[in-house]
């Protein structure tokens, strides 16, 4: 049950195809499908419209039931989901799209995601083909990737398709500039997965502290905004009410323009983030 009051809904942004998809979303990983559910129920039930959910997640179960707890209409929430790198030809998205679907007992998905490119198989260009029929059928709304580089991303140009979305892990001190600028070029929406850091690091950074202090928000919704303001849709998972509140309420203000620079000049080189070229399930 919502225990707190509902929040005005993220206003939307309109992928290439012209689907309407929340510009601030519910990360659910870790959770299992008991959190999943509550969490998800909860998220809706305040305003959220925006559900993130993968195969390797492992609660695509809990997603679908806080769906139907909620009494959210079905058209009203835009569900995406992501499937592994065994399902990566023509015949295996159907096949994850269709096991995806059971687990969230729905019958269509909003945005079906590519989850990692897995280069060593070197058969995400079949995988998204794959979407792309599923697309034409109508059983995906939208298709995308997710984790995608640049030199992947252009074997999918060079194969003459284009995702809607790539979803990546960037936050400040992670701005990905190389990749959002392929982006902003072919007309692709970013997604940003961690938007808050995967540490707490970020959100006690003195740039993101001062500028909290000063406009009286939290450092998470200076955060938040910072994305939004780009036009980058970011994915914050909380399973905590006051938290979901609070980081949906980020579209009643506004960081001037030397704030957005300062925080943007967190961005540094991290040797610990997950390589796409070596990393992927």
């Amino acid at each position: 049950m919502t225990t707190h009051a509902p929040v005005a809904a993220a206003p939307t942004v309109t992928l290439a195809n012209g689907v309407k998809m929340p510009m601030l979303g519910l990360g659910t990983w870790p959770m299992n499908d008991t959190q999943a559910a509550d969490a998800v129920s909860n998220a809706l039930g305040i305003g959220y419209r925006l559900i993130d959910t993968a195969e390797n997640y492992g609660n695509e179960v809990g997603v679908g039931e806080g769906i139907r707890r909620s009494h959210v209409p079905r058209d009203q929430v835009f569900v995406t989901t992501k499937f592994n790198k065994r399902w990566h030809s023509v015949d295996g998205a159907k096949v994850a799209c269709e096991a995806s679907l059971k687990r969230l007992g729905l019958d269509y998905i909003d945005l079906l995601l590519i989850h990692w490119p897995n280069p060593d198989q070197d058969r995400y260009v079949d995988a998204f083909r794959g979407l792309v029929k599923l697309l034409d059928a109508g059983v995906v709304r939208a298709i995308g990737t997710s984790n995608f580089k640049p030199a992947h991303l252009q074997k999918l140009f060079d194969a003459g398709m284009v995702p809607h979305v790539n979803q990546i892990q960037l936050d400040p001190m992670h701005t990905r500039s190389d990749i959002v600028t392929i982006h902003q070029a072919r007309g692709i929406v970013t997604e940003a997965w961690s938007p808050l850091g995967r540490d707490s690091a970020l959100l006690k950074t003195p740039v993101i502290v001062d500028i909290s202090n000063r406009i009286g928000r939290t450092e998470a919704q200076v955060v938040l905004r910072w994305h939004v303001q780009q036009g980058i849709i970011p994915t914050p998972k909380s399973s905590a009410a006051t938290r979901q509140a609070e980081n949906l309420r980020v579209f009643d203000f506004t960081l001037t323009a030397a704030d957005m620079a300062a925080i943007s000049a967190l961005d540094r080189p991290d040797p610990k983030m997950m390589d796409a070229d070596v990393f992927g399930h």
